[in-house]
């Protein structure tokens, strides 16, 4: 297991609430505050509600992520903003940020260092845009096949015998379709591939691509080894390909496309 590596001092989270209080003024004057290491955690569904999330979900996937995956902690501190509803969500973002959520479920801002979502379509988006910070503290330049199909993986998600894994979810009927449609790319195109190319008009294809890449490698019991290549390598190559073809094997490596291919129609959801 890994442990996570507090390299700095400890934060001060009092003085850090006490800074966004009055950074954000009237806009969190409604929300509770729960203070959850390594991050922040403010809710507007009542003090019961927001603690139960900060210890259920935030402690339960900070407590698996860094004995699975990341030992380091995000170096700055991070707040989630969990809104009760839709229009809770909205008009806090509005609020906070002047920010008009492009998704209904959540999103993740580097800039303002924060995790906005609507609670009340689920905790798995809070654990996906969890993912990011992780990723940022230990693979600064990950490449976006990485740091979005981990944190997907996890958007649906349970505990199995102890550890953090990810599930089928909603993504695989676009994943099916796209593979009808024959959309879907070689990985060897996939990993090679930038930002720009992950986000590009086929971005729900390669987000689907991703994470069930990433389901595959668990299900094998290679998602930790790869992970950890990963981590190793990132300086010699930041694609994540070396660390691939080795977790696979160069034999698997050469056939993922088509093993991953005849995998896919094997999963079910729900």
């Amino acid at each position: 297991m890994l442990t996570a590596l507090l390299l700095a001092a400890a934060p001060d989270y009092a003085a850090h609430v006490a800074a966004q209080r009055k950074r954000y003024g009237a806009a969190v004057k409604d929300l509770v505050v729960v203070v959850e290491p390594p991050f922040v955690v403010w809710g507007d569904s009542g003090a019961v509600q927001v603690q139960r999330s900060a210890e259920q979900t935030v402690r339960w996937a900070v407590k698996h992520l860094e004995a699975q995956f990341f030992a380091r902690r995000p170096a700055a501190i991070y707040d989630i903003f969990l809104f009760k509803d839709a229009d809770s969500y909205t008009r806090h973002a509005m609020a906070l940020w002047g920010d008009v959520p492009t998704t209904p479920f959540g999103y993740a801002s580097s800039q303002h260092r924060a995790l906005v979502m609507d609670i009340s379509t689920g905790g798995g988006t809070l654990v996906h845009e969890m993912v990011h910070p992780y990723v940022a503290a230990n693979f600064p330049a990950a490449p976006t096949w990485i740091n979005e199909g981990l944190a997907s993986l996890f958007e649906q998600s349970a505990d199995r015998e102890g550890e953090l894994v990810g599930l089928t979810n909603w993504r695989l009927a676009g994943l099916v379709d796209a593979f009808r449609e024959k959309k879907v790319k070689r990985f060897e195109v996939l990993v090679a591939g930038d930002d720009d190319f992950f986000r590009n008009d086929d971005e729900a294809v390669h987000y689907a691509q991703a994470r069930y890449l990433m389901l595959y490698l668990q299900e094998r019991g290679l998602l930790r080894p790869f992970i950890k290549r990963a981590l190793e390598q990132q300086q010699q190559d930041p694609t994540g390909a070396t660390a691939l073809k080795q977790t696979l094997g160069a034999a698997e490596w050469k056939g993922l496309d088509d093993s991953f291919r005849r995998w896919v129609p094997t999963l079910h959801f729900p």
